[in-house]
C-alpha cells in the first residue's frame, strides 16, 4: 500500500534542494540534526502591460512556480511589453512602436521576438528568399544567365520590381 507522502518528500528524490539549513536538537544525550524548511516568496507585478487585468496585490495569491510549469504561469499572466525604438533600418530614421507578448520562454528567442516585430519580420522574410534564391542558383547555369540578364537591363530590372511590388 502506497503512503501519502508530503510534496516536499517527492520533491526530494526527483529534484533535491539547492539550500539545506539544519540545526542541532539536543534529545537526552545525543544531538540529532533536523532540517529547517526553506520557503521563499517573492511579490510583483512581473505582467509588464498585460492585457488581462491583474487582481490588486492584497487579492493576489502565491503561485508555486518551477522549471515544469513556468509556461504555464507565464501564459496566465500574459506580460507585455510595448515601447517605441529609433528606426535603424532605414535611412529615414524616426521611430516606430514595438509591442512583445509572452506566452512561453520559446517567446524570448530571438527568431520569435522578430516575428512579432513587422519591420525585422519583413528583413527575416526578404533574406530567407535571397537564401532559397542562392540556393536554387547553385548549379543551375540557365537561372544564373536569366538574372544577370535582368539585372544588368535597367528596363527589365524596373518591369521586374512592378511585378513583384503588386
Amino acid at each position: 500500500m502506497a503512503r501519502n507522502e508530503s510534496i516536499q518528500k517527492k520533491l526530494q528524490k526527483v529534484r533535491p534542494p539547492r539550500v539545506q539549513m539544519t540545526y542541532d536538537v539536543e534529545i537526552g544525550d545525543a544531538i540529532e540534526k533536523k532540517e529547517l524548511a526553506f520557503v521563499t516568496g517573492v511579490i510583483g507585478d512581473f505582467s509588464g502591460n498585460s492585457d488581462i487585468q491583474q487582481p490588486r496585490l492584497k487579492d493576489r495569491k502565491f503561485i508555486n512556480i518551477d522549471p515544469d510549469n513556468f509556461d504555464e504561469v507565464m501564459k496566465g499572466i500574459e506580460p507585455r511589453v510595448v515601447y517605441r525604438v529609433a528606426n535603424e533600418l532605414s535611412e529615414k530614421g524616426g521611430e516606430f512602436g514595438v509591442e512583445l507578448k509572452f506566452k512561453s520562454m520559446e517567446d524570448f528567442r530571438p527568431e520569435s521576438i522578430v516575428q512579432q516585430v513587422e519591420p525585422l519580420k519583413k528583413l527575416l522574410d526578404a533574406r530567407t528568399k535571397l537564401a532559397d534564391l542562392r540556393n536554387k542558383l547553385a548549379g543551375n547555369e540557365k537561372l544564373e544567365d536569366i538574372l544577370s540578364e535582368i539585372l544588368s537591363s535597367t528596363e527589365k530590372l524596373a518591369a521586374l520590381s512592378q511585378q513583384t511590388s503588386k
